[in-house]
Parts: C-alpha cells; sequence; structure tokens
C-alpha cells in the first residue's frame, strides 16, 4: 500500500494552510533559533514533522532530542524549495530507477545553482539531511539531535543495539509513516 501513502502525503502538501495554529511546533521543544528555522518550512513539511513528533509522543516517547530532531529533519530542504510535483518525480524515479536518482542527486550545495532545475529535486531528497544537520548545528541542537537529523535517511545507520540508533530507528519508522 506504498502507492495509497504517497498518494495521502502529496494531498496532504497541497492542503496544508501555511497561517494553520495547527501547524506551530510545541514551544517548550524549540530554542528561537531553532524556531525559526521551523517557521521557514513549506506547510507541507510543518505538517509533516509535527505529524511526526505527534505520533512519537502518542508512543510516549518524550526524549527531547528526538521530538526537536523529529520537528527538524527536513530544514535541509530549506536550501531549494520543492513544488509538489518535484517530491512525486523523485519519488517515482527511486521506485522505477534508484540509480538514476543516487546518481542525479549526487551533488553538492554550492554546486546546486549550476544544474538543471529538474535534478534539483534529486540532490535536496538525496543530500537534505546533511545540509539539515548542519542548519540544526547552527541553531544549537545538541549532537544527538544534529545526528539523528543527519542519518535519518540512512538505513544502514539503523544497524547496531545503542541508544542514538533505537532513537534514529523511532525517527525513521514515523518519518516513514507519516
Amino acid at each position: 500500500m506504498r502507492v495509497l501513502y504517497r498518494v495521502r502525503q502529496f494531498w496532504r502538501t497541497l492542503i496544508a494552510n501555511a497561517g494553520s495554529p495547527e501547524l506551530e511546533p510545541p514551544t517548550e521543544l524549540l530554542n528561537p533559533a531553532q524556531a525559526a528555522l521551523f517557521d521557514q518550512l513549506q506547510s507541507g513539511e510543518k505538517a509533516h514533522a509535527l505529524t511526526m513528533a505527534r505520533r512519537l509522543m502518542e508512543q510516549g516517547e518524550l526524549q527531547a532530542d528526538l521530538l526537536v530532531a523529529a520537528l527538524l529533519h527536513d530544514v535541509g530542504k530549506l536550501h531549494h524549495h520543492l513544488h509538489p510535483l518535484e517530491r512525486a518525480m523523485v519519488v517515482l524515479v527511486k521506485a522505477v530507477m534508484p540509480e538514476h536518482a543516487c546518481r542525479w542527486g549526487n551533488s553538492s550545495l554550492n554546486e546546486l545553482n549550476g544544474i538543471p532545475r529538474w535534478r534539483k529535486a534529486f540532490v535536496v531528497a538525496q543530500q537534505h539531511a546533511a545540509w539539515g544537520a548542519e542548519l540544526a548545528h547552527q541553531a544549537g541542537v545538541s549532537p544527538l539531535t544534529e545526528t539523528l537529523i543527519r542519518l535519518h535517511h540512512h538505513p544502514l545507520a539503523l544497524n547496531g543495539d545503542t541508544a542514538e540508533t533505537s532513537l534514529l530507528r523511532k525517527l525513521w519508522l514515523v518519518d516513514n509513516e507519516s
């Protein structure tokens, strides 16, 4: 049912209302610099992040680093806002031609302005976790939160039995369900 999930995700992105009070993060979790980052996210990304944080809290997760990572995990996308159709293109290409998606996404932030717009979506999809970790670091997140953001799209990082990998698995699961 992955297709149905993606259709719902696409629809929620289209209808998210940027001015909605439902898109405000829990103020006690974020410092002012982190809240400013969150506020710059597109409304669909805000809704996704808040859904993740709420699901974690409903599961009894109160670990602040995990909740902040849920709220800020996509801030790397601030370097280039994606249109919902660009997101859909990336999802489709990843499903059908993952090697192409990987190759097209292999560029740095410095190269972003010099590549065709259609490829930028793949670069953002592949690089936003690293970019987001850097932005979150600059906003004063803990080292653990920074690591969770950096690795939230790396399945190999889910291996192991440490407290960090346990939190990363929880973040990865709600990200893929939200």
